[in-house]
């Protein structure tokens, strides 16, 4: 490996390192918006049982995911994202 590039991906470990213990701030923070699952399925037609099942999913789950106590991940996520501008395809 090149030293500069090796220098350079050290520097980067010590300072998320920093960041980590709160000694110094980012310097960009990238907040992801989810969109609202209730709103997406709603969108679908279908009933929170309906949704879950055709996402392999329980339907204690998506309530969770419908009252902000957990996020979606993974696969589900990338479905979820999809279907905000194709509902149709669920």
């Amino acid at each position: 490996m090149d030293n500069n590039l090796f220098d350079d991906l050290t520097a980067s470990i010590k300072e998320a390192g920093a960041i980590k213990r709160n000694e110094i701030t980012a310097n960009r923070v990238t907040e992801l918006k989810f969109p609202d699952i209730k709103e997406v399925r709603e969108k679908t037609g279908l009933t929170q049982a309906e949704f879950a099942a055709r996402l392999h999913i329980s339907a204690r789950k998506l309530q969770n995911w419908e009252q902000g106590r957990r996020y979606p991940t993974g696969p589900a996520a990338t479905l979820i994202r999809i279907l905000v501008a194709h509902p149709t395809l669920i």
